[in-house]
């Protein structure tokens, strides 16, 4: 087959390159390298059909002609795109959502788009555990005092004003129990903590074990010395935490999210540090400010905010290049493809 593979910013072209290899000899591989800063602005239904996206869909589709695949991370992938060869057969998205792949103009199209759900999985596990330590031992609390502290280490006793909690022995609730929330138990257990775990999705006997137990979102929060979100993005959790969540949630707790910014009340949120309900929060995704300007949560000494970092190792970006490799190894032998996002395409 002829492969258009297209790099971006965040996953370049040579993460893809070394892990398509040993593909390299059955294949025709062509690699194409795009930035960010294009300044397009959609004009047509499909271009406003996706979002978060890198380049422009004309530097996609005119190094296209007779390609039978396309291999993108946050290139958009248009209906113009998609047109762009006669011979298209296969879209790859190195995303766990192709948020930047208009998936109606690939269905309509009989075009499968594959996905690489789970590829941040561990990294984003890692990441949360990471915020749960600094909230319960107030880290940025204590770095910022060594920053503007000119005497250190001159008593045993110094670390008398920064007394945090153990992990050991608290209570972590989850809400949502998929890729990344199951890694975050196991990770949460060896430090020895219970999980009570909120998902209507999983069954209760793939949740419940030692030290794991299946709960609903009320007691959930009533129980919970941290609640960690990592539910999907969807209409029916917008606001999935709003002013009723965090009231419910015990008082002194502390709210994680590493999963998406659409799924609180960033006001509701606001409103319980302050007050005092919650103790603290630690968030690696955030709603952008209309106008730009700094964010209200950033301006409290209680919340952690880092900059979506969630899926940014080294490891993630191999990984997903690896599922994509497999997708068109599978698909070249004629065998089922694995994670596609839009089955009407296979009909």
């Amino acid at each position: 087959m002829k492969i258009l593979v297209v790099g971006d910013p965040y996953m370049p072209a040579a993460v893809f390159e070394r892990a398509l290899v040993p593909l390299a000899a059955e294949h025709e591989f062509s690699f194409l390298q795009i930035d960010g800063g294009s300044g397009f602005q959609p004009q047509t239904p499909s271009e406003r059909a996706i979002r978060e996206y890198a380049g422009t869909p004309a530097s996609v589709a005119e190094r296209l002609s007779d390609e039978e695949a396309l291999v993108v991370h946050g290139a958009p992938v248009t209906d113009a795109v998609l047109g762009a060869s006669p011979k298209l057969k296969l879209v790859c998205c190195a995303r766990g959502g192709p948020v930047n792949v208009d998936l109606a103009a690939a269905s309509r199209l009989g075009i499968p788009v594959v996905t690489t759900p789970g590829k941040n999985a561990e990294a984003v596990a890692d990441l949360t555990l990471a915020l749960l330590l600094m909230l319960a031992r107030d880290i940025p609390g204590a770095l910022r005092f060594v920053a503007t502290s000119g005497d250190l280490g001159g008593s045993a006793f110094e670390g008398s004003g920064f007394f945090g909690r153990d992990l050991a022995g608290q209570t972590l609730g989850l809400v949502g129990f998929g890729q990344v929330g199951t890694r975050v138990a196991r990770r949460a257990l060896a430090f020895g903590m219970t999980v009570l775990v909120y998902d209507p999705w999983v069954e209760r006997a793939r949740i419940d074990g030692p030290g794991v137990s299946a709960s609903s979102l009320t007691n959930l929060l009533a129980w919970s010395d941290f609640v960690s979100l990592h539910a999907r993005a969807a209409v029916e959790n917008n606001n999935l935490f709003s002013r009723g969540q965090f009231e419910a949630m015990r008082r002194g707790a502390y709210f994680v999210n590493t999963a998406r910014e659409t799924l609180v009340d960033e006001d509701a949120l606001h409103e319980a540090l302050i007050s005092g309900r919650l103790a603290g929060a630690a968030l690696d995704v955030i709603r952008p400010r209309p106008g730009g300007g700094a964010h209200p949560l950033t301006a409290l000494d209680n919340v952690i905010r880092t900059p979506h970092i969630g899926g940014a190792t080294r490891e993630t970006l191999a990984r997903g290049a690896q599922m994509i490799a497999e997708e068109i190894r599978r698909f070249a032998a004629g065998q089922p493809l694995v994670h596609v996002a839009n089955r009407e395409a296979l009909r």
